[in-house]
């Protein structure tokens, strides 16, 4: 538990819950410059639209958005750059196996700070049909419907 104490959470991925199965999940460093980790300090990232792909044996993730620095000048980066993720080789690989399969896909699920540095939460994630997402909104509500039964019990 002593861990999760040192979380600051950033940013986080709701819409891939919805979207995804997700099966397994993997923390990863990210190579960022200095503006940017300057700008993620006051929050300002977002991982909506963003997806994660294996080229040449490296990790990288596309569509991640870190607003630029306000206070930086030329050092400020391209807000979209593609950023590389930081993962062991037996992992990558272990990955590679697990897309190449028909269906599955990484996702960004999290990101936030640990002891000092930004990390990834990555999820492998199988995608949901349609069917699938109803059920998952019918069980949303219907937990809702029962807190809100309980809470007008307790008062």
């Amino acid at each position: 538990m002593a861990a999760r104490e040192s979380q600051k959470l950033i940013a986080n991925n709701k819409k891939a819950y919805h979207d995804y199965f997700i099966d397994e999940t993997y923390e990863t460093g990210v190579v960022l410059h200095g503006t940017e980790v300057k700008s993620m300090r006051q929050g300002k990232c977002s991982i909506k639209e963003a997806f994660i792909r294996i080229e040449k044996g490296e990790v990288f993730v596309y569509g991640m958005h870190v607003s630029p620095y306000e206070k930086g000048n030329i050092f400020n980066k391209d807000p979209l750059r593609v950023k590389k993720l930081l993962m062991h080789k037996y992992e990558i690989n272990k990955l590679t196996g697990k897309v190449a399969e028909k269906g599955y896909t990484l996702v960004p699920l999290q990101v936030y700070f640990k002891e000092g540095k930004v990390k990834v939460e990555i999820g492998l994630a199988r995608g949901k049909k349609l069917y699938d997402k109803r059920e998952t909104i019918a069980k949303k509500d219907a937990r809702r419907e029962t807190e809100r039964e309980f809470k007008v019990k307790n008062l």
